[in-house]
């Protein structure tokens, strides 16, 4: 964004495992609607059939969620003046250093009760001149790391970028407190970290603070990098930018929705995969529209008190996040972002004029809107690290005309797996309509034409609880 022009000056005011029903008993079919959401097939009144409905623990776990802790943490961070990533990195008071070390402190604090399971480290680098980067400049993330107990190769991270902006992008000295976009992002991890410290999940889980988003996705490219080089298995991907409010700029309120982005086509598609794409007709079940489909399942109900609308983009108009260099690695990923942003509140100077208040301050936060948008993210990644891991190697027999669909895929090696489904829609449905256990086999045959509708393959484990589902490509 190009510079505003500076009215009257303003200095920033800167305060300081649901016990669901077991793959056996499951019905194929919608189910019925709960809570103040929005219907899950976004207009057709009607729920998905492969909804999870929170159980008591989730449900307790979702209690806990405190919207005064997430208003202190997000004015915490505003008081910081400037988190630039170009800023003072040793300034205790001041500047993007003052605030990364603020947040390493808070996540240890949160991690001591962890009984040595949640690990806190600070990923450093020094990213060399590039685009919004004139000289070498540490980038530094913050990683809250919950280990799994019985498959910790598998991560699901959650993230927020704590470093802001003016008019400016390269303005590192002007008040940018930051406020919405993202100290309400980071608030979301922060506070996620806090809730699950004392939890125990299968998979791991990551609650991350990044830096170097307003400059060019430094340091989740960074972050992301590290997990391809390991080979780490990230199977979804979170990033929670601007979700501070639920004001748009004309004033209207929408307090019960959260959008997030999902892409169709994937960023890091080969030639061969687009191929085989267009003869199946899969531009709406990449990875990241099943992980966003997903989210609906476990996180658009009364628990939460939050309906998700699915956006069928990878982002905002010509715009982008800390999602993006996961997507680039095949890591499936997707965005949460307020229902509509307020632009006067975002990459702003700090002003008024003609009458009007400029700038990303606290005041116009709603930290209750924020506490949902946690829950939201809690309800999907607790789910996710619960249940067992998005099957493999799946795909639709081919080697024969016939009409019949079989599908094939890999058992998974979850001790508490305990069998699998079939799920299927037409091809003009947005949501799965049908759901068919199969139980514990690794083969199945659907007597319907897979010319005619979509197929995928999703796992259950013993306490009922699903996994993302798999889209099947063809297999000779």
């Amino acid at each position: 964004m190009s510079p505003q022009p500076r009215g009257t000056n303003r200095r920033t005011v800167l305060a300081a495992g649901a016990a669901a029903t077991a793959a056996a008993g499951v019905t194929a079919g919608p189910a019925a609607a709960s809570g103040p959401a929005a219907p899950a097939d976004q207009g057709s009144g009607r729920p998905p059939a492969t909804v999870q409905r929170p159980g008591r623990e989730l449900r307790a776990l979702l209690a806990e969620v405190d919207a005064g802790r997430i208003e202190a943490d997000v004015r915490r961070l505003a008081a910081f003046g400037t988190r630039h990533t170009l800023s003072t990195q040793d300034d205790p008071d001041r500047g993007i250093g003052a605030a990364r070390d603020w947040i390493h402190r808070r996540m240890r604090q949160h991690a001591a009760a962890s009984g040595g399971r949640m690990t806190v480290e600070l990923q450093s680098y020094v990213q060399q001149p590039a685009n919004r980067i004139p000289v070498p400049t540490r980038i530094t993330n913050v990683l809250a790391t919950l280990r799994g107990d019985t498959d910790p190769d598998r991560v699901y991270v959650v993230s927020g970028h704590y470093d802001s902006r003016a008019s400016d992008v390269m303005d590192a000295t002007s008040d940018a407190p930051g406020a919405d976009d993202d100290a309400s992002g980071v608030a979301v991890a922060m506070e996620l970290a806090r809730v699950l410290a004392t939890r125990r999940t299968a998979a791991t889980i990551v609650l991350a603070a990044v830096a170097g988003e307003e400059q060019g996705l430094y340091g989740a490219a960074h972050m992301a990098e590290q997990f391809r080089i390991r080979g780490t298995r990230v199977q979804g991907m979170f990033t929670n930018d601007i979700v501070g409010s639920s004001t748009a700029d004309d004033g209207t309120r929408d307090p019960g929705t959260v959008r997030l982005f999902a892409e169709g086509v994937p960023t890091a598609e080969t030639p061969a995969e687009a191929n085989t794409r267009r003869s199946v007709g899969g531009e709406n079940d990449s990875p990241a529209r099943q992980l966003a489909r997903f989210v609906r399942d476990v996180a658009d109900n009364d628990a939460t008190g939050m309906g998700v609308r699915v956006i069928y983009r990878r982002d905002r108009y010509l715009r982008g996040g800390d999602h993006i260099p996961f997507l680039e690695r095949r890591f499936p990923a997707a965005r949460f972002t307020e229902p509509a942003e307020d632009y006067a509140h975002q990459h702003q100077d700090v002003r008024v004029e003609d009458g009007k208040q400029y700038g990303d301050l606290p005041e116009f936060c709603d930290f209750g809107y924020i506490a949902r948008v946690a829950r939201v993210n809690l309800a999907a990644v607790w789910t996710l690290a619960q249940a067992p891991g998005t099957p493999t190697g799946v795909g639709i027999v081919t080697s024969a005309l016939t009409n019949d669909t079989e599908l094939v895929w890999d058992r998974g090696t979850e001790p508490d797996l305990a069998g699998y489904e079939v799920v299927r829609r037409e091809t003009t449905a947005p949501e799965w309509t049908q759901v068919e256990p199969v139980g514990d086999v690794t083969r199945h045959t659907v007597r319907a034409s897979k010319d005619n509708l979509f197929f995928g393959v999703r796992a259950v484990n013993r306490a009922g609880q699903r996994s993302p589902v798999a889209f099947p490509v063809p297999r000779s």
